[in-house]
């Protein structure tokens, strides 16, 4: 979804396959055997197999919202807080969601380790500024605002009792945005010598 994100950000045009992971296609797993989504096979055969790195690659070449340049901070301050969600929270948010595929943890406690991180980004707002780096959108709100949201589906009604009002006001207007519905726009699963969807869509 990130990725997603900063494609339709920067205007970047591509060919989107939209696959199953139930049924990977070969082409995929010969571009990148580790099997997982997403994958962006770039002229000369590069491949980008991390979601971060197509968002830098792609607002790296155009970045006409500037989201690699806060209003407030750096690109390495955007770039430790989405460590930090990489590397802690979204564990976590797996542990949550999929309490039965770890033995390490329960969901209530991935779900509270969990809450921690959220009412940091809570208190990051508290700035009045609406986005975590400022009043404008940028990088790292795109880039943790997707997990932020599965969290919060996990529990609808115990996330909107959480005291992170501030945190709930910015994922209702990441997710309202015509941005976010345009990366959000389905596709039928892609078959092996079909040709792909343009994407973003016009």
């Amino acid at each position: 979804m990130r990725a997603r994100l900063a494609l339709a950000a920067s205007g970047e045009r591509c060919e989107l396959r939209e696959v199953v992971l139930k049924n990977k296609p070969q082409e995929m797993l010969a571009a990148s055997p580790k099997g997982t989504v997403p994958v962006l096979v770039l002229p000369g055969a590069t491949v980008l197999e991390q979601s971060l790195d197509i968002m830098l690659w792609t607002l790296g070449r155009n970045d006409p919202l500037r989201w690699l340049a806060p209003e407030a901070g750096t690109l390495d301050d955007m770039l430790a807080l989405v460590a930090a969600c990489d590397n802690h929270f979204k564990p976590q948010l797996d542990r949550y969601k999929y309490p039965g595929r770890f033995a390490d943890t329960s969901a209530g406690g991935a779900r509270e380790l969990g809450a921690q991180f959220l009412l940091e980004l809570e208190a990051r707002l508290a700035s009045g500024s609406g986005q975590l780096f400022g009043a404008r959108a940028a990088l790292a709100d795109a880039a943790v605002m997707p997990f932020v949201r599965q969290f919060a589906m996990v529990e609808p009604a115990w996330f909107e009792s959480q005291p992170w009002p501030l945190l709930r006001a910015w994922l209702a207007g990441w997710t309202a945005s015509p941005l976010f519905e345009r990366a959000m726009h389905k596709y039928a699963p892609w078959t092996s010598g079909e040709a792909g969807a343009v994407y973003p869509p016009a």
